[in-house]
């Protein structure tokens, strides 16, 4: 593996890190400072979601102050004027309902999905299950997978995370304000920016075929699939680190 602390290639890229449901910023802490020790910067932004007064477009606001303050303090470091970092906007879960807000705001120069809800313009967070099939989806997994469709923490969302990060991450639990799930993803089109997509193969929340079939139908790319839960972040955070910096990715064995 490449070591983290040797710096990729290419100019220094900003990542804004966007959490999914509960918006806690500390989902990211393990990958932040990976990317850091490759030379570029990573911003892990935190999100009210527990607040029923903030929805997608303050999540948005939130966002896009996040890379205008990364821009501006680029700006103050000695020679940076003529090395502006490339941003690349990085949402996981319900983080991809504010990537196309925050995009259409600010300049990025890339997303990145990581199992994440992908919108269509006008939607809904509590349409887009119904819309792409999702609870079909995964209950159809759970008895391929033999676990149980019942949705509960430590079947969907903690089986592969290590024990003791779980238990770091407790204090961080926060629940998700309705308002959020009834904002309406108020964009018209995808800006011109390449789009990646990262779906773990062991999520059970979103089955990795069916973010492969979502991705398709929605952005027409193919999605990456890489070991690891639907909080992939915290169970493989070197190989979230490698696929955000653009290394390659290590075959995959015969699954």
């Amino acid at each position: 593996m490449t070591e983290f602390g040797e710096q990729a290639p290419g100019q220094p890229r900003t990542f804004v890190l966007i959490p999914g449901a509960g918006g806690a910023a500390w989902y990211w802490y393990r990958v932040v400072p990976l990317l850091r020790e490759a030379g570029h910067e990573a911003i892990a932004v935190d999100l009210p979601g527990p607040d029923p007064h903030a929805g997608l477009p303050e999540y948005a606001r939130l966002i896009s102050a996040a890379i205008a303050d990364a821009a501006i303090a680029d700006a103050a470091v000695p020679d940076a004027a003529g090395d502006r970092r490339d941003v690349v906007l990085v949402a996981q879960s319900m983080g991809g309902f504010t990537a196309p807000l925050a995009a259409a705001a600010a300049s990025v120069s890339e997303i990145v999905f990581v199992n994440a809800m992908i919108p269509v313009p006008g939607e809904t967070p509590n349409a887009w299950g119904d819309n792409t099939g999702a609870a079909k989806a995964r209950e159809a997994a759970a008895e391929r997978g033999g676990y149980g469709t019942e949705l509960d923490l430590d079947t969907y969302f903690l089986h592969d995370v290590p024990a003791d990060v779980a238990a770091t991450g407790e204090p961080h639990q926060r629940p998700e304000a309705e308002v959020a799930f009834e904002s309406v993803c108020d964009f018209s089109a995808w800006p011109p920016v390449p789009v990646r997509v990262l779906a773990g193969a062991d999520d059970r929340l979103f089955p990795a075929d069916f973010q492969q079939r979502v991705a398709r139908e929605r952005l027409g790319v193919e999605a990456d699939v890489l070991p690891g839960g639907h909080l992939i972040a915290l169970s493989q955070p070197e190989a979230v680190a490698r696929y955000l910096l653009g290394y390659p990715m290590a075959p995959r064995s015969g699954r």
